[in-house]
């Protein structure tokens, strides 16, 4: 009855991929439910992640570069409207429309980034 138990045992430490594994499902979920512009827009967002993603890259600056994100939004926009989703500025009367739309995919390239940052520090993890 008086039997030791094994610290590990008495003491579980939950899996942190676990964890990892709960963050990406729920993330996916939430990003099945975006909107149809969103989801237009989504994978021109993410070819242009994938394009910056490399060691050293300014994504991965402590403070990345406000002018390099612009540029960035820039070559999503046009990439997107070269593909027929609108995101120029060329009419008159869509103007705001395109504002808005640039601010979308300005939002949306933010948070890819904050997602990719934190997968890179997640991997980049070292224990000494």
């Amino acid at each position: 009855m008086n039997e030791k138990m094994p610290y590990y045992m008495a003491y579980p430490v939950p899996f942190s991929y676990d964890d990892e594994r709960t963050e990406r499902r729920d993330f996916e979920y939430l990003r099945s439910m975006y909107p149809d512009i969103p989801k237009q827009i989504l994978p021109y967002v993410e070819e242009e992640c994938d394009r910056m993603e490399y060691e050293n890259s300014m994504m991965y600056d402590q403070y990345p570069d406000k002018l390099q994100l612009k540029l960035m939004c820039g070559r999503i926009c046009e990439n997107a409207d070269r593909h027929g989703i609108f995101c120029g500025g060329c009419r008159e009367r869509e103007r705001v429309e395109a504002k808005s739309l640039r601010d979308l995919v300005e939002v949306m390239l933010y948070q890819e980034l904050y997602r990719r940052r934190c997968d890179h520090r997640r991997r980049c993890r070292r224990f000494y």
